[in-house]
Parts: structure tokens; C-alpha cells; sequence
């Protein structure tokens, strides 16, 4: 299995991550990276990543099933892994219905993916599955490391870790705005909820499994639900609702720190790593 990912992780779109931020990352002392936004299957950006740092683990979240063939991705993988031993890990994920014309048989797709990774000697250990609902935690636990779930509270990570048993990676993703004004925390963090996530089934689908109605998840999302899925306060009001994941089960907890304007994150990020303790 690849190293330990530590405790905590930044989640961060591909677009927004950079060799240099991502030595910025590892000097502050956490302990991977999860390149958000469906990179491709060349891995070219997570490599990047790796050649720039020295013991950072580096996580898709993920490669998107329809968009990329196994077959790519798997012999992308061998050559960052040889380069990087125990340093990547390879999230990936079926993605959405909204998103993909042929969304018809996800659950078979994601068995059949599965099944070609296999073929291509990509070890269980070294891959990770996107994974809210039933079914896929526990293909999840069957046929990888373990699931990377998004957009989730602490109240999902209790369930995840039930359905994954005590020895697989759990590994949530939380969104972070380090502001102590609630009204101005909430018009920061809701539109990355909103969009897309509230407008997508298999999200909204895991949120009413949770006992959130159609009305928490109308109109960008009540204030109750923006709170629970996005952190936020003091860098130790923040880091203590990030510690809800691991106390409920998680391995590891990634973060994904909102900036307004799309702000560099590095200040930010300082300040979340000294309140967590690994700074």
C-alpha cells in the first residue's frame, strides 16, 4: 500500500496546484496532496508534484472512469510509481450522470475499470475509489485501498467506516473558509458547494440518506447544510470540525481550502497547519 498519507491532506483543483506550491505543502507538514477536477490519465501534473518534493504523497481525486481508459491510466501509473515508490496513489471514480451522455451502467463500469486496473497489474494497495453509497464502499473495500468520499460530513465518515471495516483507507474530503463571519463564511463557501454539487443526483442522493431534505439542498443550500459541508471560524474552530472525521473514522482528512477571489492558498494554509498541529 502506498506510506501514509499522515492525518491531514489538501485537496486542491489541478488547476490551482504548482511544483512550488506543492513544496510549499510538504514544509508545512502535510502529508499528501489530492489533485481534484478529473486530471488526465498522462499523470504529468502528479509527477510534477513528486519530482518537486521528497516524501509528499500525491492522490488523483480523481480520474474520471468515462473520460479516461484504464488501459492509460494504468501504464501512467506504473511510470509514476516506479519514479516514486510508495509516494502515489491512484483515486479514480465513475463522476456523475450530468456530466457523462452514457451514464447507463455505472456500478458495472466501475467493476469492469476495476477489472482492467487488475489486468494491468495495478496492486489493490495502490488505488482508491471514490465512494458515497452502499454499494461502492464496499466495492471499495473489496477491490482497493479503500474510498476517498467527497463532499461529506463527519456523519458520512461513521457510516463509510462501518461499511469499510476496520483495515481499509478512509480518506474525506472537507471544505475549509478560514473566516470568522459566519454570513461572509457561508456567501464564500456555498457557491462551491452549489455548484455543481447540488445540482448533481449522486450527491443529493447521499445528502437525503444523511436526513437532509430537498429543502436544506434548494436554492444553494440551507445554512445548516453550507455549515456542515463547508468549515468554518478560527483556524482552531476549523481544525476541530476537520478532527470530527478522523474521531469518527477516518484515516486521513483532506482539505480544501476556499479563498475569495481564488487567492493564493499559501497563508491560509500555514495558519490551518499550525492550528492542526503539524506546522
Amino acid at each position: 500500500m502506498t506510506s501514509s498519507l499522515g492525518r491531514y491532506g489538501v485537496w486542491r483543483h489541478a488547476s490551482g496546484l504548482t511544483p512550488e506550491l506543492a513544496q510549499h505543502i510538504e514544509s508545512l507538514g502535510f502529508g499528501a496532496i489530492w489533485i481534484g477536477g478529473s486530471p488526465p490519465g498522462d499523470l504529468k501534473l502528479a509527477e510534477s508534484l513528486l519530482d518537486a518534493t521528497s516524501s509528499l504523497v500525491v492522490a488523483t481525486g480523481i480520474v474520471n472512469m468515462w473520460s479516461t481508459p484504464a488501459d492509460e491510466v494504468a501504464a501512467s501509473y506504473h511510470r509514476v510509481a516506479g519514479g516514486h515508490p510508495n509516494r502515489f496513489l491512484l483515486g479514480v471514480g465513475v463522476g456523475h450522470p450530468e456530466a457523462t451522455s452514457d451514464y447507463t451502467r455505472p456500478y458495472a463500469t466501475i467493476v469492469e475499470y476495476l477489472d482492467r486496473l487488475d489486468d494491468a497489474g495495478i496492486p489493490l494497495g495502490g488505488r482508491a475509489l471514490a465512494a458515497l453509497g452502499p454499494k461502492v464502499l464496499e466495492l471499495s473495500r473489496e477491490r482497493t485501498a479503500g474510498a476517498h468520499p467527497y463532499l461529506t460530513p463527519p456523519e458520512h465518515t461513521r457510516i463509510a467506516r462501518d461499511s469499510l471495516g476496520p483495515d481499509r483507507l478512509l480518506a474525506p474530503e472537507h471544505k475549509v473558509v478560514l473566516d470568522t463571519d459566519p454570513e461572509a463564511a457561508r456567501a464564500l463557501g456555498r457557491p462551491a458547494v452549489q455548484k455543481p454539487y447540488l445540482g448533481l443526483r449522486n450527491y443529493t442522493t447521499n445528502l437525503k440518506r444523511l436526513g437532509w431534505t430537498d429543502d436544506d439542498i434548494a436554492d444553494g443550500g440551507s445554512d445548516a447544510l453550507i455549515d456542515a459541508l463547508v468549515a468554518h471560524g478560527t483556524p482552531e474552530q476549523v481544525a476541530a470540525r476537520l478532527n470530527e472525521h478522523l474521531a469518527a473514522g477516518a484515516d486521513h482528512v483532506c482539505a480544501q481550502l476556499i479563498t475569495p477571489q481564488m487567492r493564493d492558498p499559501e497563508d491560509g494554509l500555514a495558519r490551518l497547519a499550525g492550528a492542526l498541529g503539524i506546522g
